[in-house]
């Protein structure tokens, strides 16, 4: 339960340090999402762009069975680097936006 709480800091920490991005519309907002009970987290922008309605999931990190996965990460920041990079294990990092076939080839978890 620790690593797992550990985990939900670690995740914190970078989805925040992503949402001082200006998009350069002053409609369209960053919202973090933080569903600590599911452990589900998302970084999206949620707004207006002239008459189109704008409503992405720029990141989304799950933890599952112990492990972060990388459900979705539309930026050119490699998060699973900078998770790395501040203590958690690459055999706990799983790209699951990869298919499962592929896993075993990324140098991170395979789930």
């Amino acid at each position: 339960m620790q690593r797992v709480e550990q985990y939900r800091q670690s995740i914190r920490q970078i989805l925040t340090s992503h949402t001082t991005f200006d998009s350069g519309n002053s409609d369209i907002e960053s919202q973090l999402v933080f569903d600590t009970e599911h452990n589900h987290y998302q970084l999206l922008e949620v707004g207006w762009e002239r008459f189109k309605r704008v409503y992405n999931c720029i990141i989304h990190l799950d933890i599952k069975d112990g492990k972060i996965w990388i459900q979705r990460n539309m930026t050119d920041v490699d998060i699973a680097r900078e998770l790395v990079e501040i203590g958690v294990s690459k055999e706990d990092i799983v790209l699951g936006l990869h298919p499962p076939y592929k896993r075993p080839y990324t140098g991170y978890g395979v789930g």
